[in-house]
């Protein structure tokens, strides 16, 4: 039954938060709308800060699981985008609240994930020192947050998949030939 209610309280709350500012959705309201009182909710949660980092993190964990292995920058920033490109309004209130931070946390572990695992599986096969790679990923991962922040500074008013197209296409094999410099002219 918790785990049936702990979901029905995440569900409750996205809903309400396609419809309205994070700043607008009580406790109460999100209690009233699952049947529970308010000492359920705080039994599984202490507060909507601490409901919104477990439904981003959580989000974050289901992306590693289903992409445990990334095999471009452009599937990585793809991945990265997905989740706000289906909850618009949700993320965008997120975003405008002064948990925006959270956000970022969870922005920046989902850029981490898909762009880890490809540097460094490239660098392996490159034999790339390990301080090499973590520089090239490091490019890719302020590209890739900064590119999503700037979408959503923007209230995704601009196409964010076909500017990752036209990303993907202008740095294609970049990343491939900062990771082979670095194999041909090693770090001393």
């Amino acid at each position: 039954m918790s785990a049936f209610t702990k979901q029905a309280i995440k569900d409750t709350f996205m809903r309400l938060l396609e419809e309205r500012p994070l700043r607008e959705i009580t406790v109460k309201m999100i209690a009233s709308e699952c049947g529970i009182n308010r000492n359920t909710f705080y039994y599984h949660y202490q507060d909507l800060p601490e409901l919104v980092e477990e439904i981003l993190f959580d989000e974050a964990d289901r992306i590693k699981r289903e992409h445990p292995t990334t095999s471009s920058v452009q599937e990585a920033l793809d991945t990265a985008i997905a989740f706000a490109s289906q909850h618009r309004k949700a993320i965008l209130h997120i975003y405008d609240s002064v948990n925006r931070d959270i956000f970022e946390r969870y922005l920046w572990k989902v850029c981490n994930q898909g762009l880890d695992d490809y540097i460094h599986s490239a660098a392996d096969f490159r034999e790339v020192s390990s301080s090499d790679a973590e520089l090239v990923g490091a490019f890719y991962k302020y590209a890739c947050f900064g590119m999503i922040m700037a979408w959503l500074g923007s209230h995704m008013a601009s196409d964010i998949h076909a500017q990752v197209d036209r990303f993907y296409f202008l740095h294609r094999g970049m990343a491939d030939e900062m990771l082979r410099r670095a194999r041909e002219n090693p770090v001393v």
